[in-house]
């Protein structure tokens, strides 16, 4: 093996065969030291960790690492109404996770809800009982299905006042 001066890089690059590690770009290293392989094989292992009925109303957002101000976080996402499913099982998702890693990766999980859009749009497809059959006619008829959709909100909240 020879070794030469590079200056882009690295300050000396070996030809021949390198291991995988001194290959990577320097900006990549510096992620990979920071743990970031930990919030990827969250990611990829989300289902084993949580369950299957978790699963499907959270998934993880971000990993904190720790430091010497604080200590290591994973953010989850949380379905508005699914909060405290997952808060009564936040120990069993730090068990798992650590067990899983080996070591005590997660210290405290910091869930933040959000509203699924999703369930909000079968809930408006209701159209019966929000106006009367002589409107309820000419809104049927209308072809742009957003025009359609906003005159059914317009007329829900028109009814309720």
């Amino acid at each position: 093996m020879q070794f030469k001066n590079n200056i882009k890089q690295r300050n000396k690059t070996i030809q021949g065969l390198r291991s995988f590690k001194d290959t990577l770009p320097t900006n990549i290293k510096k992620i990979i030291k920071k743990k970031g392989h930990i919030f990827s094989e969250t990611l990829n292992n989300w289902k084993y960790i949580v369950g299957n009925e978790l699963f499907n109303v959270c998934y993880p957002k971000s990993f904190k690492n720790s430091n010497k101000f604080g200590i290591s976080t994973l953010l989850i996402m949380v379905k508005r109404g699914q909060e405290i499913n997952l808060e009564y099982s936040k120990k069993e998702i730090i068990n798992k996770m650590n067990s899983f890693f080996g070591y005590n990766v997660v210290e405290k999980l910091k869930l933040v809800s959000f509203d699924d859009n999703l369930t909000k749009f079968k809930k408006n497809n209701n159209i019966n009982n929000v106006t009367n059959s002589e409107h309820m006619k000419k809104i049927i008829d209308i072809k742009n299905d957003k025009v359609k959709k906003s005159l059914i909100e317009l007329s829900k909240l028109y009814k309720n006042k």
